[in-house]
């Protein structure tokens, strides 16, 4: 009896150590996998050029290059919640003005005016709602990115990056500073898997030659590095 409960621990743990070696092939083909993705695009770009003087310039090319490159399909689809709320905002308030004038025009100016003064008022929320939305919701988001994978269910990946220009010093140049927050869940968000955040800058002088041509590989490098790391959950 002896004899036989040690065979079968043997086979227990036999059983356990190749279990645990395929998960830990698996984390590495994943891992492996999330590299690959990251990795800048071979495909040939358009050169991307601006001024060099201007920070805002070089912030606006850098927020491009970071949407084109993650919202590739190996990689997120990009969620436009925040430009669709805005965009609906924006259009509800011209559609209010342009109703209210019109009517305006062919109603009789003392007969309109309470029209006319609840389609004013109805313009002002609206737009005062854009502008706190941009501001507060909003923010410094620059893409939102969500992607599904199998990894014996269902998982969800979410992605969320921010960035700022960070002003130059009489030591240093204007950086561009740049957060990313990742959350991992499955159960249709119910379950937490993981999570992860970092957060670096680097001066626009990197990315950007003397004339103001920008190096988009050596971005994405940088970008990709950063948001890998997240995925990886080795960030701080």
């Amino acid at each position: 009896m002896a004899t036989r409960n040690r065979k079968s621990d043997t086979a227990n743990g036999e059983s356990s150590g190749a279990t645990k070696e395929l998960d830990s092939q698996t984390d590495l083909s994943v891992e492996g996998t999330i590299a690959a993705a990251l990795a800048p695009s071979q495909v040939e770009r358009d050169e991307v050029k601006v001024n060099n003087a201007s920070a805002t310039e070089m912030k606006h090319a850098c927020d491009d290059a970071l949407k084109r490159f993650l919202s590739r399909p190996e990689l997120f689809k990009q969620i436009y919640t925040h430009t669709d709320v805005r965009l609906a905002l924006g259009w509800a308030s011209v559609f209010v003005a342009a109703g209210t004038g019109l009517y305006g025009w062919k109603v009789d100016f003392e007969r309109s005016k309470p029209v006319v003064w609840a389609g004013v008022i109805l313009y002002m929320i609206l737009t005062s709602l854009q502008t706190l939305y941009a501001y507060f919701i909003e923010g410094d988001i620059v893409f939102v990115g969500k992607r599904k994978t199998f990894d014996k269910r269902i998982v969800t990946e979410r992605i969320t990056l921010t960035s700022a220009t960070k002003p130059s010093t009489p030591s240093t140049p204007p950086a561009y500073a740049l957060t990313v927050s990742y959350v991992r869940s499955t159960s249709g968000g119910k379950s937490l898997l993981g999570r992860g955040r970092a957060a670096t800058e680097r001066g626009y002088n990197a990315f950007f030659d003397e004339r103001g041509v920008m190096d988009q590989a050596a971005f994405e490098r940088w970008v990709g590095q950063l948001v890998g790391r997240v995925m990886e959950s080795k960030a701080e």
